[in-house]
């Protein structure tokens, strides 16, 4: 019995170096294929070339492990131990990125086991819905701040609403014994078309008297300005 268990856990595959070379061009062209998709579906400041080389060098990577471990019991064990002592602390612009990690190492885990078919019609799947939801884009927030004395806060408020109505959405209001600040959220299209009013609504916040400052801020999920 003893003889049996450490028998299994010192097998060594017998992989041949032209299996290896076709396990790890497989990963590349599908890295590749991943590359293509991140350039595809990010654009502007979130757009990362160093994290969308990082993505085809993690499958391969991965691959690279799965072969080494795949036929190997004691080291697929000691393998979970390191790992389990890793901790990663990478800061992610855009929640995109974490579905772009766990694609790079699925197709590193079925390339590295020789399931090409699974890798490549997985990621044929993946690049689709990418590409049909990735369209669907989040209304950028708007955020009014304005300061104005306690006298006028009142007029404020209602000046907000009665030119946004609903789409006014008041988040915060900080007041001290002589002024107080709003911040309001708005939506981009809602903004976008309160541009066509003749009457500028930073006039008229100004108008009211008592006011200290007007910020407008651009603000979403990734990045705010």
């Amino acid at each position: 019995m003893r003889e049996k268990l450490f028998e299994l856990l010192s097998s060594e595959g017998d992989l041949s170096l032209e299996t290896i070379l076709v396990r790890l061009a497989a990963a590349t062209i599908i890295g590749i294929f991943i590359y293509f998709s991140y350039w595809m579906s990010h654009s502007g400041s979130v757009y990362s070339k160093k994290f969308n080389i990082t993505l085809v060098s993690m499958t391969l990577v991965t691959t690279t492990v799965m072969i080494v471990i795949g036929n190997n019991l004691a080291l697929s064990l000691g393998m979970v131990g390191a790992l389990s002592i890793v901790r990663y602390r990478t800061a992610i612009k855009d929640t995109r990125d974490t579905l772009y990690i766990f694609w790079t190492i699925v197709v590193g885990i079925c390339c590295g086991a020789g399931d090409y078919r699974v890798a490549a019609v997985g990621s044929v799947f993946i690049f689709l819905v990418l590409l049909v939801f990735g369209r669907v884009k989040n209304d950028d927030r708007i955020l009014l701040i304005a300061s104005i004395s306690r006298t006028n806060e009142e007029r404020l408020e209602a000046l907000v609403f009665q030119r946004f109505g609903r789409k006014a959405v008041l988040r915060v209001k900080n007041t001290t014994e002589s002024s107080a600040e709003f911040i309001f959220e708005l939506g981009r299209r809602t903004m976008d078309k309160d541009k066509r009013n003749p009457q500028p609504l930073t006039d008229m916040i100004y108008g009211l008297g008592g006011v200290d400052y007007v910020n407008i801020v651009s603000q979403n999920d990734s990045i705010g300005s």
